[in-house]
């Protein structure tokens, strides 16, 4: 790869209210810029949650790749004509009125997609699904949710297996066909969307992986958080590796991408 040439890899933001005012900021997590700088070897291009005035065509012909990111908010539930969520669950419209066109616009053109946690449901949402609003109120369902502590490394610890579809995209990258995840959800995916396949499951049943079939690109979604922990786990480090990999492929060809 010509050193002097990095994909530029979008990384979306939310609209969160920041400081003793409470001003309206546009964030995206940390880990997610450390991935794609020191992991995937692009420049992480923050995608501000500015609703209808993103440039949607401009953003995906400028952008190498895109990287829906996890949140404490909730899609809303017009988007897949679900029922309103109760007082006080956190939604993010400015976001959703980014992140909806801007799925659908990337894998039409073969941008690569990787969707994780809230990402992920937008992902299934924008692609004609529909989301279970709370997996731990359904029978059989078991709660996936975050811990509340304080101590990082136990909110975002391995919490669960995922069952792995033999000759799915992560059974491929990952090398096994059962992985322990981390869980940070409460929503999930209740009807899945036409054009998505199941990569993996977990053992109450919950889709936990996702890709996109018949795309002229990668287009990848994930329940839970490599990028929390690709410095010490290998599977993590090897998914994230991979995406970066189509990156790549896509921007400077198979033997380009190599060297």
């Amino acid at each position: 790869m010509n050193a002097a040439m990095r994909p530029l890899i979008g990384i979306s933001c939310c609209k969160k209210p920041f400081g003793i005012f409470a001003m309206p900021n546009h964030a995206a997590s940390d880990t997610y810029v450390h991935a794609v700088d020191e992991l995937m070897g692009g420049v992480p291009v923050l995608i501000p949650a500015n609703g209808e005035h993103a440039a949607i065509a401009t953003l995906i012909a400028r952008l190498d790749a895109i990287i829906l990111t996890g949140s404490r908010s909730n899609v809303q539930p017009t988007l897949y004509h679900g029922r309103a969520h109760p007082e006080g669950i956190p939604e993010d419209p400015d976001r959703d009125g980014v992140t909806m066109p801007l799925i659908r616009a990337a894998v039409a053109a073969g941008v690569p997609l990787l969707a994780i946690c809230r990402g992920f449901q937008e992902f299934n949402v924008a692609m004609g699904g529909t989301l279970h609003q709370r997996l731990q109120d359904l029978p059989g369902r078991f709660d996936h949710s975050t811990p509340v502590v304080a101590n990082a490394h136990a909110r975002t610890a391995k919490a669960h297996s995922v069952s792995i579809v033999p000759g799915s995209w992560v059974h491929r990258i990952a090398g096994a066909t059962e992985l322990t995840v981390n869980s940070l959800h409460n929503e999930g995916i209740d009807r899945l969307a036409p054009g998505l396949v199941v990569e993996a499951t977990a053992p109450d049943g919950t889709i936990e992986a996702v890709r996109a079939v018949d795309a002229p690109g990668l287009a990848i979604g994930l329940q839970w958080h490599p990028e929390y922990d690709w410095a010490r786990n290998p599977v993590s480090r090897r998914l994230l590796e991979a995406f970066g990999e189509a990156v790549r492929i896509r921007l400077f060809g198979a033997s380009a991408a190599a060297d």
